[in-house]
């Protein structure tokens, strides 16, 4: 029998991962081959050069109107502080902007995390200047980065693809055009995956992004230019997009908040992809900050009938404030594994921190087993995420298959649902995936970013907390990994994973489908017992 169970791991893992890499290589290798989308690349290379110039020489046009300028207190403040004080006129526009310009730089000189400069931001600034402080939107001043995805008139979305490039987008996507009505001043597009596909953060436009808190690793992907971003102080707040994890990985890598919110309760309209028509496993749009505030501050803003208006297909669902500030006990179900990928010891470790926190706080906290997570993997989370991209390229799946797949995940989720049910929950506490992996080696793990891509499977918000750091006690455990199937795929966990004293390690926190504020107020009193109690060294 451990000769069978041996054989299944590596079909769960190895198969998908076989599709993936059939799916990217040949979208590799067609894009490597037509000339014409090679020979973008290079070209590409260089507006990026020149954006970069243009962003410096805004940042000195502005340095020069105020030459006192010191950005340390502007840089340190966390977003709700800014916004009151810009909403007062305490900071000018022009103070903020330069600050967050020239530490982007810096931050994208160490780690290659910016893919373009949004120059239109100077004339943003302008145009909000001119408004009376009744007009104020609820980001009003606020420079924000935009993953890759976002369109942005005028510029590229390029999923890391060659032959997306100079096609740039004719208008602003939905949540750019609301972000910007609220007074947000977008100002950097920042680096991505080739494909999104990936948990790492490369592709051959624009490179490989590193972590800021060690530099032999990955930021994480597919969002992991924001991650990277964010983590090193070059941005406030950023967008991303999540398919599997793509938001939550890069801030759970970085240090960072994130979260994914139910798919089409933000709109999806101007948001590239790689690989449209997705059904069962969607592309959500999400913010990542540096607090569980910054997140809830973000979602008021888009959560408006503004964005319903400019995209009818998302439902006008407010921000509802009574359950995010609500402080009522929670009745919380936990598992620190998932049964199918062993857990680092720093991961168990969050998940086990975190549930004595909020057991001492006076919530319910219960145990929880995740229902046939194999299963889940194999037949339905790789079977929907390539339904689409692997079929155009595979010709594997027939309309009746692609049916048979829907309902097999709805399925799915609704004996999820019903276990979720039987113990009476609020909410989910799950471990993340952690700590930050070297560069190169989420390919060859795939499958242990299912921590994160199941709550895509299943369509539930759900969001990333850091909690606690590697220690060496959890760095002398790992010498013991030897991971559940024992075979080259945990040796490669255990190895993507080592070296890690000191980086940041995060928690996942998860609600039932258009729960986001209750999401984030789960993520709050998670994020409020450990600053308030740290752990003990």
């Amino acid at each position: 029998m451990p000769g069978v169970i041996w054989l299944s791991h590596s079909l769960v893992v190895l198969l998908p991962v076989a599709l993936l890499g059939v799916v990217l290589l040949g979208a590799t290798m067609l894009f490597w081959w037509q000339a014409p989308a090679w020979s973008k690349i290079p070209r590409a290379q260089k507006r990026r050069e020149e954006a970069l110039r243009r962003m410096a020489a805004l940042a000195e046009r502005l340095r020069q109107q105020e030459p006192e300028l010191d950005p340390k207190p502007i840089l340190e403040l966390p977003l709700e502080k800014l916004v009151q004080k810009l909403l007062a006129d305490e900071l000018s526009l022009e103070s903020v902007l330069c600050s967050y310009l020239e530490e982007a730089m810096k931050v994208h000189q160490e780690v290659n995390c910016l893919t373009d400069f949004l120059d239109e931001c100077e004339e943003q600034l302008q145009a909000l200047k001119k408004l009376k402080k009744s007009e104020r939107g609820l980001l009003y001043g606020v420079p924000i980065s935009l993953k890759d995805v976002y369109d942005c008139m005028g510029h590229d979305s390029t999923s890391g693809l060659a032959q997306f490039l100079e096609k740039p987008a004719a208008k602003d996507g939905v949540i750019v055009k609301v972000l910007k009505a609220q007074g947000a001043i977008p100002f950097v597009k920042t680096n991505i995956s080739q494909t999104l596909l990936s948990f790492d953060c490369s592709n051959p436009i624009y490179g490989q992004t590193l972590n800021p808190q060690n530099l032999k690793k990955t930021s994480g992907g597919s969002s992991g230019g924001e991650g990277a971003l964010l983590a090193k102080g070059g941005s406030i707040l950023g967008m991303g997009t999540d398919t599997g994890g793509s938001i939550r990985i890069p801030a759970s890598f970085c240090g960072a908040c994130g979260i994914r919110v139910t798919g089409y309760r933000l709109s999806n309209s101007g948001v590239a992809s790689a690989v449209k028509g997705r059904k069962a496993v969607v592309t959500v749009a999400g913010p990542l900050a540096w607090d569980v505030e910054s997140l809830a501050l973000c979602l008021r803003a888009l959560l408006s009938e503004h964005m319903h208006r400019l995209d009818p297909t998302v439902p006008f669902l407010p921000f509802r404030e009574e359950v995010y500030s609500s402080n009522r006990p929670l009745r919380i179900g936990y598992y620190e594994s998932d049964g199918f990928t062993q857990p680092s010891p720093s991961m168990a470790r969050a998940v086990k921190l975190t549930s004595r926190l909020l057991r001492d706080a006076g919530h319910q906290v219960i145990p929880f087993s995740v229902p046939r997570t194999e299963y889940a993997f194999f037949h339905l989370y790789t079977g929907s995420l390539l339904a689409d991209g692997g079929a155009s390229l595979l010709e594997k799946l027939t309309p009746k298959k692609l049916w048979e797949q829907h309902t097999a995940v709805e399925e799915y989720q609704q004996e999820f649902i019903a276990k979720w049910r039987s113990l009476d929950l609020d909410v989910l506490l799950s471990p993340a995936l952690d700590p930050a992996f070297y560069v190169g080696y989420p390919a060859k793990v795939q499958a242990s970013s299912f921590y994160l891509g199941l709550y895509n499977l299943l369509n539930f918000p759900a969001g990333v907390v850091p909690v606690t750091t590697v220690t060496p006690q959890d760095e002398k455990e790992l010498a013991f990994y030897r991971g559940y199937y024992r075979d080259h795929v945990d040796k490669s966990f255990q190895e993507a994973v080592r070296g890690s004293v000191g980086l940041p390690v995060a928690v996942q926190c998860i609600a039932l489908p258009w729960e986001e504020e209750l999401c984030l107020r789960f993520m709050k009193e998670v994020e409020t017992l450990v600053k308030s109690k740290m752990e003990p060294k």
